[in-house]
């Protein structure tokens, strides 16, 4: 048993959050699945899955951590809760690609707005936790990219790690200690509007440039054009981030590059003003952290 990890569950559930127990030092479930239930006590009626066992009862809290230093899953649909998740790149040694709080500032900034101010915690890698209040009726779904690149929603059907557990890269902790605030209407419309379909056809603008840069280009604007329905910004961060590097190094004119995207994107279906914001903020990233052309 953990005293430390017991308050964290009991302090989730002070706040209204529903809690279940994580497997010691890790972020997985630590209650057994569907092929190992013996249809028994909670599971009377019928296998019951993490989210409808989560539970803000002290008593069943204490009798819980009692048997182990279990990390704390909060279960965001049943809590009333969106949570933002701005993640770290995966595999990002050299420190090339922009991390989700750096998109998602981008995209605050692009439709007009200020990053909300809420209840946030720091992850284990890095990344940071944006607590909202979920709007009354609402019952949205996760997201995976959808809104920016590394940028992710919990809401039902998702969990996230409490502050205050610990994994093997590090602990959960509060950096903004206050009362989630509402959804903001902007990101609401965000998680509700459907991604748009492609409208193509393409039409490719003049290209010049050395040979390989574009090559590059073409090949990463088609990469574009075929991403799946909901990963079409992200995939266009990603495509614009690594062609930029030959524009750092003077193989090919940013405009050039600039305008190839811009087709490339809106033929997937985003809208105009997105692209644009999308491939600016990709774009200026990689010239600030392009390499020299022999370290590449």
């Amino acid at each position: 048993m953990s005293e430390h990890l017991l308050r964290a569950a009991l302090d989730a559930t002070e706040r209204g959050w529903h809690v279940f127990p994580l497997r010691p030092g890790t972020k997985r479930p630590a209650l057994h699945g569907e092929q190992a239930c013996t249809r028994v006590g909670a599971c009377e009626a019928g296998h019951r899955k993490w989210e409808e066992r989560a539970t803000t009862d002290p008593d069943r809290i204490r009798a819980t951590w009692s048997r182990g230093p279990f990390n704390v899953g909060i279960a965001t649909g049943p809590s009333g809760l969106v949570v933002v998740d701005l993640d770290m790149p995966k595999d990002n040694s050299n420190g090339d690609a922009p991390c989700g709080a750096a998109t998602f500032e981008a995209l605050c900034e692009r439709t007009g707005q200020p990053v909300p101010t809420t209840y946030r915690t720091r992850t284990a890698s890095g990344g940071e936790h944006l607590f909202f209040t979920a709007p009354a009726g609402a019952r949205l779904a996760n997201t995976a990219g959808s809104l920016a690149p590394l940028v992710d929603t919990r809401a039902w059907g998702g969990y996230v790690v409490a502050a205050g557990s610990t994994t093997p890269t590090g602990p959960y902790t509060v950096t903004h200690d206050t009362s989630p605030t509402s959804l903001p209407e902007w990101l609401l419309r965000l998680l509700e509007s459907p991604a748009p379909e492609p409208v193509g056809p393409f039409v490719w603008p003049t290209l010049s440039g050395s040979r390989a840069a574009t090559a590059a280009l073409e090949r990463e604007c088609r990469v574009v054009m075929a991403a799946p329905q909901g990963a079409g910004n992200i995939t266009l961060n990603r495509c614009a981030f690594k062609v930029g590097r030959f524009v750092a190094w003077g193989d090919i004119a940013r405009h050039v590059v600039e305008q190839a995207f811009q087709a490339a994107g809106e033929a997937r279906g985003l809208t105009a003003a997105e692209c644009r914001a999308t491939i600016r903020s990709a774009l200026d990233s990689s010239l600030r952290k392009a390499r020299p052309r022999g370290a590449a």
